[in-house]
């Protein structure tokens, strides 16, 4: 699966530690979410695709078999 935050949060030329900081959360929250060893909450998805001006949709749909 590729990795769909990282590359949203990339698009809008932010690090892992900038988009820690806008919305609340450490640097290694993000890392791990990023690497899928995190499942983040239904808040903590929407911060991140608010901040990075995406949907749910766009940033953590998963498709059949991924």
């Amino acid at each position: 699966m590729e990795n769909k935050v990282k590359i949203a949060r990339t698009q809008v030329s932010l690090t892992q530690q900038q988009l820690a900081e806008k919305i609340g959360v450490t640097r290694q929250t993000i890392s791990l979410i990023e690497k899928g060893k995190y499942n983040p909450t239904l808040k903590l998805c929407l911060d991140i695709c608010y901040t990075v001006n995406k949907t749910l949709d766009e940033v953590f749909w998963i498709e059949k078999g991924e």
